[in-house]
């Protein structure tokens, strides 16, 4: 899930657009020459959505750019997401759209020659269909076309999507998702990031609870710092205040953290400490070790990959399915009040130790991401289609505190 909460529904990085970002109308090229020569092919992509969409569509966004080389991909997301899409190498250009609590944009304003290519990975339903189908494509590719695989409820996000493009031959794999490193340096590296914000009070673990796991973390020798999304500055001073930590542990203003110093941060901290968030995706795509709090929906929709260095922490009532709770309610889920800072502290003592990532493990800083191979990825320990749903199921129902990861599904059809 993604903005400050899960799936994308606060606006920036770690919630919302902070100052200095792209033009919210006008097409944004995210590499140079991008998006200027009329005869140019296309594909055009829908996802206009939010940060954790945009991370866990990564995998299918790559398939398409290696399936069709000669394509420029046109991204279709709010404009705020170009530093990330930029970052990921999922698009050539990011075409502005997207609409409040998730709407689907009733126009996307495309402004060359008819899409070779749309893809629909912003939902299932006519709607976003419509507004691909306006551009005039070639061919579409959706859930709601009538030729499509049947669409499942409960399927995690980055399955979803790659289940879609196999079903139309071309190859995908959901274990595609890791990012390079970031070109700037963390300021505070080796550092346990707390990120106590999310943009729903359903997702919103307490305050005092994530300044009890900051003290903990703070007696045991780690540094500390809270990261925020825009209206969350308060927040993440309120945090700082309740566990003894100076100011300067909450980098950034009232406008969040830019990309670029949120993901440095992430990329090179000793542990994540977060809500069913964008910045729990952000930590999956650079292999940064984290602990993940849930509440209404379950970590087998939206949790991180099978791995030893995420942990997730769930507590559902017995026979509770994965969407048991609102997860856009106004007070904490009871799920996630099952949780207490003991609980958090634990799992971060069992974390692996952070090490470099392996050669070929993350996607490579400068690479064509349009003749890469997923290949180096999976010699690496991520898990294809099977493997990682397997488990999301098993996680689901078992209603306890997980020990390790279950993996991690977007407000037309797949978002809860």
């Amino acid at each position: 899930m993604s903005g400050s909460g899960p799936g994308a529904r606060g606006p920036g990085p770690a919630g919302g657009p902070a100052s200095g970002e792209e033009d919210e109308t006008r097409p944004v090229a995210l590499r140079a020459g991008a998006g200027v020569r009329a005869g140019t092919p296309r594909t055009l992509v829908l996802r206009a959505l939010g940060l954790g969409d945009l991370l866990t569509a990564v995998p299918a966004l790559r398939a398409l750019r290696r399936a069709h080389p000669t394509h420029e991909l046109v991204l279709a997301a709010p404009a705020w997401l170009a530093p990330a899409a930029r970052a990921a190498q999922v698009a050539d250009v990011l075409l502005p759209a997207g609409g409040a609590a998730r709407e689907v944009p009733s126009a996307l304003g495309w402004p060359w020659p008819p899409p070779r290519l749309a893809v629909d990975l912003h939902g299932n339903g006519a709607t976003s269909r419509a507004a691909l189908a306006a551009s005039a494509p070639a061919r579409l590719l959706a859930y709601a076309e009538g030729s499509a695989p049947a669409w499942r409820e409960n399927e995690h996000e980055r399955l979803r999507w790659c289940r879609l493009l196999r079903w139309y031959g071309i190859p995908a794999d959901p274990g595609d998702l890791l990012l390079g490193d970031p070109e700037v340096s963390s300021p505070a590296p080796g550092a346990v990031l707390v990120h106590p914000g999310a943009d729903a009070g359903a997702r919103r673990w307490p305050a005092e609870r994530f300044a009890q796991v900051a003290r903990g973390l703070r007696a045991r020798g780690d540094e500390v710092v809270l990261t925020h999304g825009p209206g969350e500055l308060a927040l993440a001073h309120e945090v700082a205040a309740r566990a003894g930590l100076p100011a300067r542990a909450v980098p950034g203003g009232a406008s969040g953290l830019p990309f670029e110093l949120l993901a440095a941060l992430v990329a090179r901290a000793r542990a994540v400490v977060v809500g069913d968030t964008g910045v729990a995706h952000l930590a999956s795509a650079l292999a940064a070790p984290s602990v993940v709090l849930f509440g209404p929906v379950s970590p087998a929709l939206w949790g991180p990959p099978p791995h030893p260095r995420h942990r997730t922490l769930w507590r559902p009532s017995p026979g509770e399915g994965p969407r048991p709770g609102d997860p856009h309610g106004a007070r904490p889920d009871p799920r996630l009040l099952r949780l207490h800072p003991a609980d958090v502290l634990d799992a971060c003592a069992r974390l692996e130790d952070p090490a470099p990532r392996p050669s070929g493990e993350a996607y490579p800083r400068g690479a064509d991401p349009r003749k890469a191979s997923t290949g180096a990825t999976k010699a690496h320990g991520a898990r294809g289609d099977g493997g990682s749903g397997d488990v999301a199921a098993r996680g689901a129902t078992d209603g306890t505190v997980p020990a390790t990861a279950a993996p991690a599904a977007g407000r037309e059809g797949g978002t809860p």
